[in-house]
């Protein structure tokens, strides 16, 4: 076996983020390699299944996009999570990318939670009526300007 390709492969499983439960409509896809589109910046990533390469989610960084969001968890989504610390996880949302760009969309109401420190990740529905299913990322550009 070539040694070479071997650390790659030890080295990119080292980055696996896995979901006990899946993905909401993907409960059988466990485990995903994010990969950042511009180096260093987690704005956007996408997530490729490691099982089915034909599967991948782009994702954002809603506090790039918002920074006043405020996601909360429940107790059960900490546990799930193995962490009560913050500075322990990282948030992302699923973003739908339309024929036409200004009706590309988030979904800031079920955001992934991923815990780096363990790798486990989990897909949440927020409690909250602040955040919706379906924002379009136009709503975000005038915030900006």
């Amino acid at each position: 076996m070539d040694n070479e390709n071997t650390k790659q492969s030890i080295s990119e499983e080292s980055q696996y983020i896995e979901f006990k439960e899946g993905i909401f409509g993907f409960e059988e896809e466990k485990k995903f390699l994010p990969v950042m589109l511009e180096d260093g910046s987690d704005a956007v990533l996408y997530l490729q299944s490691v099982v089915n390469r034909e599967l991948s989610f782009i994702v954002m960084n809603p506090f790039m996009l918002k920074e006043d969001y405020n996601p909360v968890l429940s107790e059960e989504d900490y546990r799930m999570l193995g962490t009560s610390d913050e500075k322990e996880l990282s948030y992302y949302v699923f973003c739908v990318i339309a024929n036409v760009a200004e009706e590309s969309t988030v979904n800031l109401k079920c955001p992934i939670v991923v815990n780096h420190v363990t790798r486990q990740a989990r897909q949440v529905i927020l409690n909250s009526d602040e955040y919706g299913f379906r924002h379009l990322l136009k709503e975000f550009e005038k915030e900006e300007a």
